[in-house]
């Protein structure tokens, strides 16, 4: 943007030099596209490994998480198998069409994942999914 007063000879233009903004602009945009998805991570489990296609993503995903030592999270929240059941159900009652994923180390006993699954299902959530990893060599 350049302001002219008409007469180039009597003294210097103005103009604004976008350039360091844009710079700053491209490396804040590579920064937050490399740390997205770390924070997305959560609660850190070992994922059994599965060939299935990726689900469409949402931004209001809740995701229940068990550990190897059997504790539960609500996504990042660490919760008993009553409170969790509890949070749900208010949840159901607030958006009846949810979903809630299921993300279980590999070395949680089956039926302590089928256990978390029918307190979900319990709770009035219909619609559970698993979350798995896709197996080395497959990416």
């Amino acid at each position: 943007m350049a302001f002219d007063a008409g007469d180039r000879s009597a003294g210097s233009m103005s103009q604004i030099n976008v350039t360091p903004l844009v710079d700053v602009m491209l490396v804040l945009l590579v920064i937050f596209m490399v740390t997205a998805p770390i924070l997305q991570q959560g609660v850190s489990v070992d994922l059994p490994d599965a060939r299935a296609g990726a689900l469409s993503g949402k931004d209001d995903q809740l995701v229940v998480s068990v550990t190897k030592k059997g504790s539960l999270y609500l996504n990042d929240t660490a919760m008993s198998a009553v409170d969790l059941q509890a949070k749900l159900r208010t949840i159901a009652v607030q958006r009846p069409d949810g979903q809630v994923f299921v993300r279980a180390d590999k070395s949680v006993p089956y039926g302590d994942v089928v256990a978390v699954m029918a307190a979900i299902k319990q709770s009035g959530i219909r619609r559970v999914g698993m979350v798995t990893a896709l197996p080395p060599g497959d990416d």
